[in-house]
């Protein structure tokens, strides 16, 4: 009698491989693409960092440093979100457009950066680091943070997640020195924990309180900041 039974497992195998292999490859050339943006901004920011009194010069230069900004900062965290979007679309070819747009975001938000932008004093610089501290607790913050882990339809609804996330801590970044290399690696860190760890109470209320004392600091002895150039 003949043996009609089929099996699914053998068809199924090679299109697991292959999501795999677009998740690994997506991963990899984000990745790629931040570590190059490292090497970009290291070098455009040498000698630029001037604290709370940095000029962000002409605009086009401004432009160039602050996206090499973010896809250095940026990209580590969203990696996993790029590998997930590429495996769910099944060609790597999906990535450009994710990572483009995602970026595009933080563009617009350097645009709005250079309008408002001043070089200030060490006393506006701790109030605003105070006010980044506290917008970590608040429940716009949580939101936000919550929705960057969950799955994402495009790399401009990642961004904008991001950027709600974000928003208190790149207020820190621009209020410390948008050309430091110290102060842009110290909150990529946090960033990055904040992408990666779920979002607990645990680990968001301390890093809450820290910028609210680093920001009290800067008010009180702002000479004795570790990293923190001198206002002029």
């Amino acid at each position: 009698m003949p043996d009609h039974r089929t099996t699914a497992a053998p068809a199924a195998a090679p299109t697991a491989g292959r999501g795999v292999g677009t998740t690994a490859a997506a991963l990899a050339a984000t990745l790629g693409i931040a570590a190059v943006a490292w090497v970009v901004a290291i070098r455009q920011m040498d000698g630029m960092d001037m604290g709370p009194a940095t000029e962000l010069g002409a605009f086009g230069s401004f432009a160039v440093l602050w996206v090499s900004m973010m896809a250095a900062m940026m990209l580590p965290g969203a990696a996993p979100a790029a590998a997930r979007h590429a495996r769910a679309s099944g060609r790597l070819l999906a990535l450009p457009l994710f990572v483009g747009s995602y970026l595009a975001v933080w563009a617009l938000v350097g645009l709005a950066a250079y309008v408002v932008y001043r070089p200030h004093g060490s006393l506006a610089a701790a109030a605003a680091v105070v006010a980044a501290g506290a917008y970590e607790l608040t429940p716009i913050k949580q939101h936000f943070r919550t929705r960057c882990r969950r799955r994402v339809g495009s790399g401009l609804e990642f961004g904008l997640c991001c950027l709600g996330s974000s928003a208190g801590l790149m207020l820190m970044l621009l209020a410390l020195g948008v050309m430091s290399l110290a102060w842009m690696s110290v909150i990529a860190v946090v960033i990055l924990g904040q992408k990666l760890l779920p979002a607990t109470a645990a680990v968001d209320v301390p890093v809450a309180l820290a910028v609210v004392g680093l920001g009290i600091w800067i008010a009180l002895a702002p000479s004795s900041v570790p990293g923190l150039m001198p206002a002029m």
